[in-house]
């Protein structure tokens, strides 16, 4: 009698607990999770334990996953036994165990481990704010890659964002929402701007970025764009054309970076004529030391700060002229430049930018982190091709060409894979035993090969099919796309290209062309110091950068204290030309 009355205890009980977990997953599906895990990911994440194993819940590295939907069911049913399972009482795990992911409703508190399949032990906890630089106000499905993107990369940042940054971030992100587009003081500002009475004390004060030339440019001096924002309590605002449509996720939390479409402004020649900062200092019509209380002033100013601006351009640079350029709520600023470490030679900017970026050779770094999100259309060709092509190689090398003249096919390939093996980047192969065997069972050696031309890609495809290694490792050689020409002016085009720059940034070691700025964004999203394309010497094929900074293409050559034009790379030890671009500056600690 005692048997039968224990049975259909038991019985009655898990007919309660079945239903109550299908419950659970019908509620997870309907919170989201599915967007960022399948049903299978979802179910296999639940792992049956080993005897004498803790229980461990797994967590997919493409996203979150609400297990304390299913465990607060669970802690329900606590010392419930199974006849298949050895679950025991969750009572017995301690607040160190690796049990669930837990998100508050405003993921106030984040606790990551990961299970990998067939592995016992947990896979560290993966920073998915990136230590600090993300803000907890944003939700997971509107960005994956904003709390996915430390998933895919093998190691974590050696790069600390500083907390005076961090709290920096948070501010202005306080601020662009207070005074960002469809704000009250937003449209106030651009009544002011209409009425021409925008060098009026505003509440508010704005940076439109105007575009120019392809994706890596525009993607450098926006970073360059905000830091002067940053520096100046301004807001930054992107001229989005229809070819950035769906590139980025907006980076700041409950606001938009985007310029609404009706901003009565728009940029042509004519703005460099009648706003343009260095036009009207040239013709005298503005100084910096006039009574700009008193004066007739234009209702904004354009900024030209592409490669070809003159020296009264450049007088952006000095300090006063930013103090002056304070006085107007709205700048419009074009450049295809990196022109962030022209501030560090600012003696106001001094003090701030070394609170800011202790370590100068990580501000793109830790800027384009910030900034750049793929969208969740471009962070699926990334997923997608990662999972395909290089998720489980052994170790991972980027290869980015770019040619801006004509180079002899056979020769410049032949360079670049040189460059490769001398290095101990690539294995050599053996040209005289096509028999040598490989390692069974060993996982491949990927590279990453990106390029205008698919040349490039087949020949050291060709190279390590033909041919076996001399380590008798198994090379894999990928090329995402070869469009044969570059269109920045297409979205599709744009799309691509950031995809594989940040394919790119998740290499263990790059390889890149000296100049090309699609180069630099991947380096600096990926914390890497890139093997430059360029020959320092007669032995050395290619250069290891000691920084993995941008290049400052064209700086301005004028001391604004000595009132003379010196050497840009001799003022400041943190300054150095470029070893790709030697007319050029760079950050360098």
């Amino acid at each position: 009698m005692f048997e039968g009355r224990t049975l259909g205890y038991g019985l009655a009980r898990s007919l309660f607990v079945f239903p109550f977990l299908a419950l659970a997953l019908l509620l997870i599906v309907l919170s989201g999770a599915h967007r960022s895990l399948s049903l299978d990911l979802l179910l296999s994440s639940y792992a049956v334990p080993s005897e004498g194993e803790p229980l461990r819940f797994c967590r997919s590295r493409r996203g979150s996953f609400p297990l304390h939907i299913l465990l607060s069911g669970l802690l329900l049913f606590d010392q419930i036994p199974h006849p298949r399972l050895a679950i025991p009482p969750l009572s017995s795990f301690t607040r160190r165990d690796d049990i669930f992911v837990a998100y508050s409703v405003h993921h106030s508190a984040v606790t990551n481990s990961s299970c990998s399949a067939g592995s016992s032990t947990a896979e560290p906890p993966k920073d998915e704010l990136l230590g600090g630089l993300m803000s907890v106000a944003f939700d997971g499905a509107s960005c994956l890659s904003r709390h996915q993107s430390a998933w895919y990369r093998r190691k974590p940042s050696n790069h600390t964002p500083s907390p005076y940054l961090i709290r920096r971030l948070r501010r202005y992100e306080a601020l662009h929402k207070k005074c960002g587009p469809n704000t009250k003081l937003y449209r106030k500002a651009v009544e002011q701007l209409v009425s021409g009475t925008s060098t009026a004390a505003a509440e508010c004060n704005y940076v439109v970025w105007v575009p120019s030339d392809g994706l890596g440019n525009r993607i450098i001096s926006i970073a360059s764009a905000f830091l002067y924002a940053l520096l100046n309590d301004k807001v930054l605002l992107l001229h989005r054309t229809d070819d950035m449509g769906d590139l980025f996720c907006e980076p700041f939390p409950e606001t938009s970076w985007v310029l609404p479409s009706d901003f009565p402004v728009r940029y042509s020649w004519v703005l460099e004529k009648d706003h343009g900062y260095g036009n009207l200092l040239k013709n005298k019509l503005l100084s910096s030391d006039m009574d700009t209380a008193n004066a007739s002033l234009p209702a904004f100013l354009y900024l030209h700060l592409v490669h070809s601006n003159d020296e009264f351009d450049k007088m952006f640079y000095c300090e006063e002229g930013q103090q002056l350029l304070r006085k107007f709520s709205w700048l419009l600023l074009r450049s295809n430049q990196y022109f962030a470490p022209a501030f560090f030679l600012v003696p106001e900017f001094e003090t701030e930018l070394s609170l800011l970026f202790p370590e100068k050779t990580a501000v793109f770094h830790h800027l384009g982190t910030y900034l750049f999100h793929p969208s969740n259309t471009v962070w699926g060709y990334i997923t997608r091709y990662y999972e395909a092509y290089l998720a489980n190689a052994k170790s991972r090398l980027g290869i980015q060409i770019r040619l801006f003249r004509r180079a002899h096919f056979d020769s410049h390939s032949d360079y670049i894979i040189d460059c490769a093996l001398t290095k101990r980047l690539l294995p050599n192969v053996n040209l005289t035993d096509t028999a040598l065997p490989t390692i069974t069972g060993a996982k491949p050696r990927s590279v990453l090969v990106t390029s205008l031309r698919s040349g490039y890609f087949e020949k050291l495809r060709s190279m390590y099919y033909e041919h076996a290694t001399t380590t008798g490792e198994v090379i894999s050689v990928h090329q995402p796309s070869h469009e044969e020409e570059q269109h920045s002016e297409k979205l599709n085009h744009n799309m691509k290209a950031f995809a594989e720059i940040y394919l790119l940034s998740l290499s263990d070691a790059l390889i890149t062309s000296p100049f090309s700025t699609f180069g630099y964004v991947a380096q600096g999203l990926g914390g890497l110091r890139p093997w430059l394309l360029v020959r320092p010497d007669d032995h050395d094929l290619c250069l290891h950068s000691t920084s993995m900074e941008p290049c400052f293409h064209f700086p301005p050559s004028y001391d604004c204290k000595a009132r003379k034009k010196v050497d840009i790379g001799s003022v400041a030890p943190y300054l150095r030309h470029c070893e790709d671009f030697p007319h050029g500056v760079r950050l360098f600690d």
